[in-house]
């Protein structure tokens, strides 16, 4: 039986199913059941059967079912199996833009029409001063309306607006990656001037690491004699809940499962990287509790592009070049992929392989014999 989500499926019998639960004994969920011809039938025979299961109950549907006690429920419900950073970006999400609008109006009571005026909205007036907010931001907003209409439904609550009520494109940034030329100017740069910063963006150039990743690394986390580099931890900087303004830096887990990795290291990055070893410290500032902050990382990149007659772009350009470069020495995608801490080769690459304009000719060139 395909799922479909919001726990209706489409059966092999043809008809769509959707459920509801009604309750638990002991460890077992007894759910209710509705069936349509059509997925919008079932959802539609869902509430209905909800509606009529509450009054033979001797109850009515809650009373309280407007956006903001729907949103405080799911939170509550969420907060086990997420991770600080993602329940901080929901509830400033919630706090900044969502509830503002949305909170004290009924579930039922919100249209696909609402949520079309509202994200159209927060494209050309939102953010702190009115001149619109991006489409990824905008698209991340509606998850959220998409992730509380899944919640509120999965329990019975009726909702007024459908998951696909608008539909934002998201914007493919794009990411300067270093050309031969560029690549070897920085690293003539970075090795005459090793300095820890430095050090940490060659690292980042040679390995594929993320900022995060690489602020959060010690010294106890390479073996140059192995030749090896583990990432068990990313630091990022997140909104601190407990203020109404401001940030915090937060120690934590990998961005992901895949994202824990062991990752080999070349002899001549190890040779580089010996000079400065001290075991027992972390990596980027050699104190033992002193972690680098990333936007303190991310902002000494300007200078040494700078100094190299580089044009500026971000850091995650080293992870983008080194990717590229893998590429197109024609190593294997699945290794790359797992180098990177990618889930998924397609993943990687979509996102972080750019052929450059020379290896095009390289391919145009290798196929001349068999072109007219």
């Amino acid at each position: 039986m395909p799922k479909m989500g919001n726990n209706i499926y489409h059966r092999k019998d043809g008809r769509w199913e959707a459920r509801f639960v009604k309750g638990r004994k002991g460890a077992q969920t007894i759910f209710g059941y509705a069936y349509g011809k059509t997925y919008q039938e079932a959802m539609e025979k869902r509430t209905e059967a909800i509606r009529v299961w509450k009054e033979r109950k001797g109850t009515s549907l809650p009373r309280n079912t407007n956006l903001n006690a729907v949103s405080e429920e799911w939170m509550q419900s969420s907060v086990a199996h997420l991770k600080e950073s993602s329940i901080a970006k929901y509830k400033a999400c919630l706090r900044c833009y969502i509830l503002p609008v949305f909170g004290e109006k009924g579930m039922e009571e919100i249209t696909n029409k609402d949520v079309n005026r509202f994200c159209n909205s927060l494209l050309q007036r939102g953010g702190t001063e009115g001149k619109g907010l991006s489409n990824n931001t905008v698209v991340e907003i509606l998850s959220i309306m998409k992730q509380l209409r899944k919640y509120a439904l999965n329990y019975g609550y009726a909702v007024g607006y459908s998951n696909d009520c608008t539909k934002i494109p998201s914007e493919k940034k794009t990411v300067k990656v270093f050309s031969m030329e560029e690549q070897k100017r920085l690293q003539e740069y970075l090795t005459k001037h090793p300095t820890l910063k430095n050090m940490g963006l060659l690292l980042c150039l040679g390995t594929g690491l993320r900022v995060g990743e690489l602020c959060a690394l010690t010294w106890d986390d390479i073996s140059l004699k192995e030749r090896k580099l583990t990432v068990n931890r990313t630091i990022q900087r997140i909104r601190d809940l407990s203020k109404e303004k401001g940030t915090k830096l937060v120690l934590a887990e990998p961005k992901s499962e895949c994202a824990a990795r062991t990752i080999p290291l070349s002899e001549q990055l190890c040779d580089f990287l010996a000079s400065a070893c001290k075991p027992g410290t972390c990596f980027l500032t050699g104190e033992t509790e002193k972690f680098m902050d990333p936007r303190t990382m991310q902002k000494c990149l300007p200078a040494v592009l700078e100094a190299c007659g580089i044009g500026r772009t971000k850091f995650h350009a080293l992870r983008h070049t080194f990717a590229t470069r893998w590429t197109e020495a024609g190593l294997d995608m699945k290794c790359l992929s797992e180098v990177l801490g990618h889930s998924t080769t397609a993943m990687t690459m979509n996102h972080y392989v750019h052929p450059s304009m020379e290896t095009k000719r390289q391919g145009m060139e290798a196929l001349r014999e068999f072109l007219v």
